[in-house]
């Protein structure tokens, strides 16, 4: 008598499932995760247009910025008003510290927490 070898169809669905939920989250983080890119990217340009500045500029003149590099990267979320912006001696931070989420499915979602600094002026 042979005896058979190889693998079952419930052997596949059991090795075949936990990666088909695994990439599906991938693919619905996707656009958090480019969201969070133009996030970080709008930082980084408001940063280097205010560096060579010396910390000279204002924080209406600094959310400005934000808001029209948000605007043209079409960031909705995070909001210029969530990036917190302090002082530190003659320099400036500018930190978007926040969570989003996907959707999974149902009431089920997957919550990711960025936290971007960037230091720009005399300080940085």
């Amino acid at each position: 008598m042979q005896r058979q070898r190889g693998i079952t169809l419930i052997g596949w669905l059991i090795l075949l499932i936990p990666l088909a939920l695994v990439v599906y989250a991938g693919v619905r983080l996707v656009p958090v995760y480019l969201n969070y890119l133009n996030v970080s990217h709008t930082l980084d340009e408001v940063a280097s247009e205010y560096r060579s500045g010396g910390g000279s500029a204002s924080v209406d003149e600094i959310r400005n910025a934000l808001a029209k590099h948000f605007e043209i990267d079409e960031v909705n979320y995070p909001t210029v008003q969530d990036i917190e912006l302090t002082r530190d001696g003659s320099g400036w931070h500018l930190e978007a510290a926040y969570y989003d989420y996907a959707p999974l499915f149902g009431s089920i979602s997957l919550q990711v927490k960025f936290d971007k600094t960037v230091t720009f002026g005399n300080g940085g």
